[in-house]
């Protein structure tokens, strides 16, 4: 099959919409299909030879983030000369509601097409405004597919109409590593990963519950991974806390899998904008028990606090209690982990994988954009 995929975000600057492209086209393309991604980038970005940049994108705050797209007649120009030099089967399209090359796509493609909705969100102003405009461009698309089931709700409540649940995904067996015994405390190690200055992320209150746990839990230590400036984070922690603390910066895939697999505790303190969690299912595949906020899309991720603990959203005593009661308790830790080795399978590429061939398979069998209906779960 020939396969165009649209990533509505910069591939320079990493992101889990990124990664779950970047993973899916290289299982794609290992099954024998050939694929091609266009992504917004500029000259000087670096990419894999699969994918082709649409040009330089432009930097827009939103859901707390800052998202680097790229809209507008020329990106036009080039959706439309990328799908016509590709001749694909079928195009997948992923953010297809995003002012970007998402919703471009949606509007020029002439053959199937499916779209994968990332975004979860209990109020969408910009999805309210553009309703009329959403709605009529995503009419074209022949399958929708949902990754979580509060991105579902949204596609559900803001754009009509239903999407098949299939969630983010990893290969599980590379997040199964051995512990690097220099990142491990004397009485525990807590691990955190996110842009340590996007307030969404939670690191402040994480950090505001650190030193009552490193008070009632000496050698224990923190790790903190991930791109932002640190320095005045740093100073902002009691000096007596601070040495126990380290900041690991942006770090490569297999340091992340080294950092999760030597935790004896993953915290996910966020304070909200996700729909899904796919870092909690990469610190489950690696074997660190998950302590989270308890956001309707971690509390789907843990099971309703069978595979992890939760604890209130934004509350640092809450977790700084939570946090010391399981470093002390290794049965339960043992517990989740078990649990966890097992759930976490379900989102291993092999198997997600097939699940969205299978939609192309039925999206394809319909017929022509001109005869094509929306694909509906259970169909």
């Amino acid at each position: 099959m020939n396969i165009g995929i649209v990533c509505p975000y910069s591939w320079s600057v990493p992101g889990g919409v990124q990664f779950h492209i970047r993973d899916f086209t290289e299982e794609l393309m290992a099954r024998g299909h050939s694929v091609s991604v266009l992504a917004p980038g500029g000259d000087e970005d670096e990419v894999p030879s699969y994918v082709v940049k649409a040009g330089r994108p432009v930097a827009v705050p939103y859901n707390g983030s800052v998202a680097r797209i790229l809209f507008g007649p020329r990106a036009a120009t080039r959706v439309r000369r990328w799908m016509t030099d590709g001749k694909f089967d079928l195009v997948h399209i992923h953010e297809p509601e995003t002012m970007s090359l998402g919703l471009l796509a949606t509007w020029l493609a002439d053959v199937p097409a499916v779209g994968t909705f990332h975004q979860g969100s209990t109020r969408s102003r910009a999805m309210t405004a553009a309703h009329g405009i959403l709605v009529s461009a995503l009419e074209k698309l022949s399958a929708r597919i949902a990754v979580s089931e509060e991105a579902r709700r949204t596609v559900v409540e803001h754009l009509g109409g239903d999407a098949v649940l299939i969630p983010n995904g990893l290969y599980v067996d590379r997040f199964q590593v051995p512990p690097r015994p220099e990142w491990q405390g004397e009485t525990g190690t807590l691990s955190f990963l996110g842009r340590v200055d996007e307030q969404r992320k939670g690191l402040p209150v994480l950090l505001e519950a650190w030193p009552v746990i490193h008070a009632r839990m000496p050698g224990v230590r923190l790790l903190v991974a991930g791109p932002g400036e640190v320095e005045e984070i740093r100073r902002g922690i009691p000096a007596e806390h601070r040495d126990a603390v380290t900041f690991l910066g942006a770090i490569s895939d297999d340091e992340k899998a080294a950092m999760l697999a030597s935790s004896d505790l993953y915290i996910a303190p966020h304070t909200g904008g996700e729909s899904f969690g796919i870092v909690l299912v990469e610190a489950m595949a690696a074997g660190a028990p998950v302590l989270a906020s308890d956001l309707v899309a971690f509390r789907a991720v843990l099971d309703d606090g069978r595979l992890g603990a939760l604890v209130p959203v934004g509350d640092s005593a809450a977790l700084a209690e939570e946090a010391c009661a399981l470093l002390a308790d290794p049965e339960r830790r043992n517990r989740y982990r078990q649990a966890a080795s097992v759930s976490v399978r379900r989102y291993d590429w092999s198997e997600l994988t097939t699940e969205v061939l299978a939609v192309y398979e039925m999206v394809l069998a319909v017929g022509t954009p001109a005869s094509r209906r929306f694909w509906k779960p259970g169909r």
